[in-house]
């Protein structure tokens, strides 16, 4: 449906707002829709035309009855594609659908110009319909059984990628030629030195260590795959054994995943982006005397927090407010670094005025982890008043544990890495040399829940179609949890050193 008058000169202002405060979204275009309409595009990720799956069915389902009991409600909706689009709810007031508009303006603005977001597919609304012609065509040639039952497999295993390289490296898995078996057996060159200076300039213990080197690189030329590969989607995709459309639906999901990835590694930022902008906008350009209380009322709504869940709008709101503080006193640098007198801090301003220009740097280079871990100051917790929680059994509830800035930090950290999930590569193609496959996670002191990865290897199994390993850590002893494709088990290989 298209947008009332009233919505689109609104839409327009706004827009020339934006653009006046140094913002440069893409074309945006809008669409308004029913809250129906809205759970269903959002239960396909934006994207109507999306493949079907009976999990975008479990979504609807828990979108539209978290809307019907009052548990939420879904304003907007973005997507990060060249022109963007944005759907907004037609039941909302206008006041709501101009505060929509500013967040969406600014949530464009932070895809075209955020580094993250610059190898992602700009095309994306027009590559989900192919994806869903495709998926679609191969139920109706191999049955919709096969397809869906080969998608449930490979939906389990869409967060085993490499988030951080778009292009990640061709896995070569040729064994070492007979040339290379040939250099193991060439003796190692010496350094050029007259014979009487030989046992100094090449004595035994180097010659040893060069024949080690030589043996190392030879091993490492054999190992498949070379190198530890966190791309395990990758890896399936150009060595399991699947069939040609199996194949397809794979690299259609890992194409997917790697399109969502920035968005998840920018969230605090993006939404504290959006939120920071739509703020300006309202209270400074496009909200009347009447309007600004009912602003005001909604804008509070996205601030509120609860213990254990991080609220992105409010956490990214506050960094990027306290940036823009700091760099406008100058509150940053040696010197404010090496002041210890709190009486002296509290009033530092140097009046330098770059904090706009600052967070626009910002705004351009970081993701959440860089953006926390850079410019989450101890005066910033303290403030905000962050602490660290833990689960109190007894009393049957949850308490503060700490306070202190770098132990908060540190958690917040650790819940961001790699997503949230665990970090799991695979070790080796050809495990005990036959064809298994070795996985190892990356242990960083949580444990993998053993209940779901052991589902996971049934799922790897289905598609590697032999046996599956994964090396992990549990209770401070390192274990080798395999499925041969009828039963689990589980080996120890000692005590770990990183427990």
């Amino acid at each position: 449906m298209t947008l009332s008058i009233e919505l689109l000169k609104a839409k327009d202002e706004i827009l020339k707002y934006a653009a006046s405060m140094g913002l440069e979204p893409f074309e945006t275009v809008f669409e308004l829709i029913d809250y129906d309409q809205m759970n269903e595009v959002a239960a396909y990720g934006g994207f109507p035309t999306r493949y079907p799956h009976w999990r975008h069915g479990m979504e609807y389902e828990e979108t539209a009855k978290g809307y019907a009991y009052g548990l939420h409600k879904i304003y907007e909706l973005v997507i990060n594609n060249d022109p963007c689009y944005a759907y907004l709810m037609k039941a909302n007031s206008q006041i709501e659908q101009k505060m929509v508009i500013a967040h969406v303006y600014a949530h464009s603005d932070f895809f075209r110009n955020n580094m993250w977001f610059g190898k992602t597919n700009r095309k994306m609304m027009d590559e989900m319909a192919n994806h869903g012609t495709r998926i679609r065509k191969y139920s109706e040639k191999f049955g919709e059984d096969a397809v869906e039952k080969f998608l449930d497999t490979v939906l389990s295993l869409e967060n085993l990628y490499n988030y951080h390289s778009v292009y990640s490296p061709t896995i070569s898995g040729m064994p070492a030629s007979c040339e290379e078996k040939g250099d193991e057996q060439e003796p190692v060159r010496k350094l050029r030195a007259k014979e009487y200076l030989d046992r100094y300039i090449n004595p035994p213990a180097f010659m040893q260590k060069q024949r080690k080197k030589r043996k190392d690189a030879a091993a490492a030329r054999r190992k498949f795959p070379p190198r530890p590969e966190a791309d395990v989607l990758l890896f399936l995709l150009e060595n399991a054994p699947i069939d040609t459309w199996q194949r397809d639906v794979l690299s259609i999901v890992r194409e997917e995943a790697y399109y969502f990835a920035p968005q998840a590694m920018t969230k605090i930022m993006n939404e504290g982006w959006a939120t920071y902008w739509h703020s300006a906008i309202m209270t400074g350009k496009c909200s009347t005397d009447r309007e600004i209380i009912d602003y005001a009322d909604l804008h509070s709504s996205t601030m509120g927090t609860r213990p254990g869940v991080i609220n992105p709008y409010k956490m990214g709101l506050e960094l990027y407010k306290n940036i823009e503080e700091r760099w406008n006193k100058g509150q940053f640098g040696k010197e404010w670094d090496d002041c210890d007198d709190m009486v002296v801090k509290k009033k530092w301003d140097r009046n330098l005025g770059q904090g706009r220009q600052k967070i626009f740097a910002v705004r351009r280079i970081y993701n959440d982890i860089t953006f926390i871990d850079e410019f989450m100051t101890k005066e910033f917790c303290e403030e905000q008043k962050l602490f660290v929680y833990k689960y109190n059994e007894e009393a049957n509830r949850y308490e503060i544990a700490d306070r202190d800035p770098t132990k908060v930090k540190k958690q917040l950290l650790q819940r961001l890495t790699n997503l949230g999930n665990p970090l799991v590569v695979v070790q080796d193609g050809n495990f005990e040399n036959r064809g298994e496959l070795l996985l190892h996670h990356e242990y960083d002191g949580v444990e993998l829940q053993l209940d779901e990865a052991t589902d996971v290897l049934v799922n790897l199994h289905h598609v590697w179609q032999r046996p599956v390993n994964i090396e992990t850590v549990v209770g401070g002893e390192r274990k080798l949890v395999s499925f041969d494709g009828k039963e689990h088990k589980e080996t120890s290989l000692g005590k770990s050193e990183e427990s």
